[in-house]
């Protein structure tokens, strides 16, 4: 069992714990004319990677807070434990941001190119 430090109640067994997802994700505004493809690649396509991960938590059982963890998915390491609105301090941290294929506004990645996320992701 992994232990958490909660930025706001210290460390606690990982069963109080709900994981909320990939941190950082660009949500699509109002005002945004998203395809039914973009929209759906928004909805249902979730990085899954071996390797360094920006998650969303919530301290379910305790302060019911949320905050952003960079977790190694392959050996369950925590890296950083960081606010949400606030980005990784770390040197991994920071690169993984970058490198994520999700980080552009709505706005930015309904003004790109034809080329779609999923293609994006894969590199073709």
């Amino acid at each position: 069992m992994l232990v958490i430090t909660c930025p706001h109640c210290g460390p606690r067994e990982e069963s109080e714990f709900a994981c909320g997802g990939e941190a950082h994700i660009a949500r699509p505004l109002a005002e945004n004319s998203l395809t039914d493809a973009e929209f759906a690649d928004y909805l249902f396509l979730r990085d899954n990677p071996k390797g360094l991960f920006l998650e969303r938590w919530r301290h379910t059982a305790g302060c019911r807070r949320w905050f952003n963890m960079a977790r190694d998915t392959a050996t369950h390491e925590i890296v950083e434990i960081y606010p949400m609105g606030g980005l990784p301090a770390s040197k991994a941290g920071k690169a993984a941001h970058k490198n994520s294929w999700r980080r552009d506004t709505a706005a930015e990645a309904a003004a790109k190119p034809a080329k779609s996320a999923r293609n994006q992701r894969s590199g073709s």
